[in-house]
């Protein structure tokens, strides 16, 4: 009697992994607006993200067109998401339609913020 061999697939570095949405939820809850105790995801402030072939496109916003953090949120988002492993581009999109509302931020910002 032959023994069988399992033979385990070779992976290389060109093999296609696919980002996974989790992975970059949790890159965005490391941003924060420096004003606030709450990441920007908790907030409300994310619109969209979308993950097309390990592309990135998140459509977000901020608490106020004149927020002083408005540079900065933005490219700290960006550079978060870049720093996952297989990401190939980001793209963030700063809209201010619809209007951010306080009714926007989940349950847990709301009880951090103290508006529950």
């Amino acid at each position: 009697m032959t023994e069988e061999k399992n033979i385990e697939p070779t992976v290389t570095a060109n093999t296609f992994s696919e980002i996974k949405r989790e992975d970059v939820i949790a890159a965005i809850k490391t941003c924060y607006d420096p004003e606030i105790p709450v990441d920007v995801w908790e907030l409300g402030l994310i619109y969209e993200l979308s993950i097309v072939m390990n592309n990135v496109y998140v459509r977000m916003t901020l608490t106020s067109p004149s927020c002083p953090a408005a540079g900065t949120i933005p490219t700290d988002v960006e550079t978060k998401i870049k720093n996952i492993p297989g990401v190939k581009d980001v793209s963030v999109e700063l809209v201010w339609d619809p209007p951010y509302q306080t009714s926007m931020m989940s349950e847990e910002a709301k009880l951090e913020l103290g508006f529950m």
